[in-house]
């Protein structure tokens, strides 16, 4: 069944689930909405586990229901967390990072303690700076959703390429911003988080292909503008 309210403390509950399922582990954290005030009745458990050195179930995500919860476990140990952290920010992957740097510890340890810390850090700081490279990549797929959008003519196409450029425009200002990056419901959050008036006319342009050509113009000026000629991706077919 779903948790709601009134169902049992998901932080003790974690420990009872880590404690039947990995008692092994180093150390485990509780992250996600049920832990914040987005908690609502389909909220999982998500729940980090730190498993001995070398163990072979490691690196991998382990979705089950047990003691009346929806859980997901995240399977790591040592090395493979080291490495996840450390290719978090060049990679703009920061949804480990961010589970780590605000989730509830469900043991008492030192490392963990401190990798806490050292996440929230890493969070604050922001993804990689763009390069060149990224910024004209940025510009030349902007330049094409808005080419599409000013151009179609089939009604239902339409529909799909503003679709498609409203989730990318907030994708994108998250990117010029030097903000990390969101899918689903964190893409909304990072973007209230970053600038509420975009939030705003973001939200309110949805399935109006005429204010979603405003937002991508308004984006590209930003940008540099729009680029076409002589853009060019080594390697790409």
């Amino acid at each position: 069944m779903n948790p709601d309210e009134s169902a049992e403390d998901p932080i003790e509950t974690a420990r009872v689930i880590v404690g039947d399922h990995f008692p092994e582990a180093r150390w485990a954290l509780l992250s996600g909405s049920v832990v914040t005030s987005h908690r609502t009745a389909g909220s999982d458990l998500d729940i980090i586990v730190v498993l001995p050195d070398d163990d072979p179930r490691v690196p991998c995500r382990d979705s089950q229901h047990t003691h009346g919860w929806p859980v997901e476990a995240f399977l790591h140990d040592r090395q493979t967390l080291t490495q996840h952290i450390a290719n978090a920010r060049p990679m703009r992957q920061p949804d480990l990072i961010r589970m780590i740097a605000t989730g509830v510890l469900l043991t008492d340890d030192d490392d963990a303690i401190k990798l806490q810390a050292e996440c929230a850090a890493i969070l604050a700081a922001g993804p990689a700076p763009l390069t060149e490279t990224d910024r004209q990549g940025l510009r030349y797929r902007l330049t094409d959703l808005l080419d599409d959008l000013v151009h179609v003519t089939d009604a239902g196409e339409r529909r799909v390429i503003a679709a498609t450029a409203w989730i990318t425009v907030a994708e994108k200002a998250l990117m010029l911003g030097s903000r990390w990056p969101g899918d689903g419901k964190w893409l909304l959050r990072e973007l209230r988080d970053y600038d509420s008036d975009l939030t705003a006319r973001w939200l309110a342009a949805h399935d109006n292909p005429n204010a979603i050509r405003s937002l991508l113009h308004e984006l590209l000026d930003q940008a540099g503008g729009p680029l076409f000629a002589g853009h060019r991706v080594i390697g790409h077919r």
